[in-house]
């Protein structure tokens, strides 16, 4: 496999994590099978263990590994970022509808990578605000029908959350070893859920207890589709630009609402052609306008 074949293959991947992320989020949550709290906790606590196998896989194959090699890998500004990313995210699902989240999600996603590139002194073309542009307009022509007028809480939380993911890419983007900055950045956030559950435990009188579904669907997010599917997306975040990273991210209610067509039995409709046309179309555009940027540079 080439090594540009392999960045697709990788890029796909981590999309599709994204998606699938996004579903068992939904399923536990809005079926009230475990409470938000717990199933942060359950998949970020499994995303650890996870990614700490893998590297322990690493070492006996040989490779130079040790703790201080992996710590030194992550940060606690990224932990704490992923922290408040995963924690803001299940409670703003409480209270939102799923195309409300993903629009204030990805919304912030975007706003964010845009003025971290701006600020670190990466101008962008005016081919690659055509293209943002496009692509988010396809993005809300998708999920326009599904809006509701939000609650201000999940509002927040979720732009907290889209705000959090947003800074987390971005410091993907000096990773060298992506596997080992994911395992440190999940493993740091443990004292950080252990200091949440003490304080959403105490302050909730009725705590809802946790059924063996809503754990399955947690660990199966974090240990899977977060823990691998974030090291993935790691591993591709130094080969793009702060705006493909943002618009490549569009991609993935696209990508969730294909798979329900083809899993799930619905229907292809106009409104998802042109919704996914308009995202690949400016996904395509931002990309070709960067390399037409890095030529010039």
């Amino acid at each position: 496999m080439t090594s540009l074949l392999r960045l697709y293959v990788f890029i796909l991947l981590a999309l599709f994590a994204f998606a699938a992320n996004s579903v068992l989020c939904r399923l536990a949550l809005a079926d009230g099978l475990i409470d938000p709290a717990d199933f942060t906790i359950w998949r970020l606590l499994s995303g650890a263990v996870t990614l700490a196998l893998l590297c322990l896989l690493n070492g006996w194959k040989g490779k130079d590994l040790s703790m201080k090699v992996i710590w030194q890998e992550g940060s606690w500004l990224s932990a704490m970022s992923l922290f408040v990313y995963a924690l803001g995210f299940s409670y703003a699902y409480v209270t939102l509808e799923t195309g409300m989240g993903a629009l204030i999600l990805f919304g912030a996603v975007q706003l964010t990578l845009v003025v971290m590139a701006v600020r670190a002194g990466q101008q962008l073309i005016w081919l690659e605000w055509l293209g943002l542009t496009i692509a988010f307009a396809g993005f809300v022509y998708l999920v326009l029908p599904t809006l509701s007028s939000p609650s201000l809480l999940g509002f927040v939380l979720m732009t907290l959350a889209g705000v959090a993911w947003g800074l987390y890419t971005w410091r993907g983007k000096i990773s060298a070893k992506p596997l080992f900055a994911t395992t440190s950045n999940f493993v740091r956030t443990i004292p950080l859920l252990l200091m949440a559950l003490l304080i959403i435990h105490f302050y909730n009188d009725e705590p809802q207890s946790a059924q063996r579904e809503g754990i399955f669907l947690a660990v199966t997010s974090g240990a899977i589709m977060s823990g691998l599917g974030y090291a993935i997306w790691y591993a591709v975040l130094p080969y793009l630009s702060a705006s493909i990273a943002a618009v490549l991210q569009l991609l993935v209610p696209i990508i969730a609402t294909v798979g329900g067509v083809i899993f799930a039995n619905e229907s292809i409709t106009l409104h998802l052609i042109i919704a996914t046309l308009s995202v690949l179309g400016g996904v395509l555009l931002v990309i070709m306008a960067r390399k037409r940027a890095s030529k010039n540079a």
